[in-house]
């Protein structure tokens, strides 16, 4: 009885004991059909098959709570004897090409979008997966709950997600001091002094296999007026800890956001953290050297050319760092789902299949008109090795996945760059 309490406990989040009892059942046979799949993973058509059959076992439950479920088994697996050895020999991509890029070496071109690690719990296991690196957040200076569940829904038909999920977070304070305490652990994650200190802060994890960006967004009761300072006090506090930003003001479920996107809203945001980021200095003995790190800017897929081109003309005359190319749309005129499914749902962002056509476009437009100035990470619709590339053939020079992630797995990764 104690062993059923601990392990549900740490898989559900639930409080109840009477919940995790009733969820026990579920959880073994999730990880009887985790042991499956690694028994089965020299064939990767066997494989393809069990992760579908899995699949289709934990879309029967509510996608958020599937979500938690699936990252705490794999959180328990890799605390097992052996268990982050063995998911690393399956999942990780053997032989991938490193890639530099803002004076960083990814480990890979496949990266895991914000929102799905929002508080910088499951590091370690995303490592595992192959992931080269991971965005965190969007983190807010003060934790909240976000919108009202449900929030979170699948188009299976679609190949999509629709989610109104609005940046529900546990606060910079809380996701920073996990990153600083995650740093300091022996083994993988143990500070390491960088080799170019010019760069990277002591606590920072470029030297290791996984690059982390830090996504940072306001808070839903701050004014717009007021946003700026919202984005300080996150960029401050994670500056130890990440190896890049992400300015988000493009997601459409935090009312007003999408506003911030205007070119001198835009300027007074981002001057204001490239003059923090010059601030930031580490010492190395009597010598003290600045510690930059690179900003980049989330655009919505719903721009018009003229804010795009608005977009393009700041980067350009700041001297911006990159762009991350796009965030949910709210167009669903391109979905299969019937529409009194799609309208009962009611707002949210697009993820998936149906925001890919969008997003090469724009990484296209915008690779073109700068000759390729700005780097840019795209993200929308990335399913396989093929997505992958039509994205790095359109100007981006790396990618990320999520709505992928949940419907081809976690050999997400090695597949795409066995393709590449």
């Amino acid at each position: 009885m104690f062993m059923q309490l601990s392990i549900s406990k740490l898989i559900f989040p639930f409080k109840n004991p009477n919940d995790q009892q009733k969820n026990y059942k579920i959880c073994c046979l999730a990880l009887q059909l985790c042991n499956t799949i690694i028994c089965l993973r020299q064939s990767s058509i066997i494989f393809a098959g069990m992760y579908n059959i899995l699949r289709s076992f934990l879309f029967l439950f509510d996608p958020e709570w599937v979500h938690y479920f699936s990252m705490n088994s794999l959180k328990l697996i890799c605390r097992l004897p052996f268990g982050k050895a063995i998911i690393k020999n399956v999942f990780h991509p053997k032989g991938a090409k490193k890639y530099s890029l803002f004076n960083i070496t990814f480990p890979n071109k496949i990266g895991l979008g914000a929102g799905f690690d929002k508080n910088a719990r499951y590091l370690n296991e995303l490592e595992a997966l192959g992931f080269g690196f991971v965005e965190i957040g969007t983190v807010t200076p003060k934790p909240q709950a976000g919108n009202d569940k449900p929030r979170l829904f699948r188009l299976p038909k679609d190949k999509a997600l629709i989610n109104r999920m609005g940046f529900n977070n546990d606060g910079v304070e809380v996701v920073a001091e996990r990153l600083r305490q995650c740093s300091m652990v022996n083994g993988q994650w143990s500070i390491k002094e960088p080799e170019d200190t010019s760069t990277h802060s002591s606590f920072t994890t470029h030297h290791l296999r996984l690059i982390i960006g830090g996504n940072i967004g306001k808070n839903k009761v701050t004014p717009n007026e007021d946003a700026w300072k919202d984005y300080e006090i996150c960029f401050s506090a994670l500056h130890p800890y990440v190896d890049y930003f992400v300015v988000n003001v493009s997601s459409p479920n935090t009312p007003g956001l999408r506003e911030l996107q205007e070119k001198e809203s835009l300027r007074k945001i981002l001057t204001n953290l490239q003059k923090l980021n010059n601030q930031f200095t580490l010492k190395n003995g009597k010598r003290e050297t600045a510690l930059f790190k690179p900003i980049l800017l989330k655009i919505a897929p719903d721009l018009t050319q003229d804010q795009i081109d608005d977009v393009i003309d700041l980067a350009l005359e700041i001297k911006l760092d990159g762009l991350v190319v796009s965030n949910t749309t709210i167009d669903r005129t391109k979905l299969v789902t019937d529409k009194s499914t799609v309208e009962k749902i009611g707002a949210g962002g697009v993820s998936g299949l149906p925001a890919k056509a969008r997003s090469i476009e724009i990484v296209q437009y915008i690779s073109q008109k700068t000759n390729r100035q700005i780097p840019i990470i795209a993200s929308g619709g990335i399913f396989t090795g093929q997505d992958a590339k039509e994205k790095i053939d359109a100007g981006a020079s790396l990618v990320q996945v999520w709505t992928g992630f949940i419907y081809e797995g976690p050999g997400i990764v090695k597949n795409i760059c066995r393709y590449l």
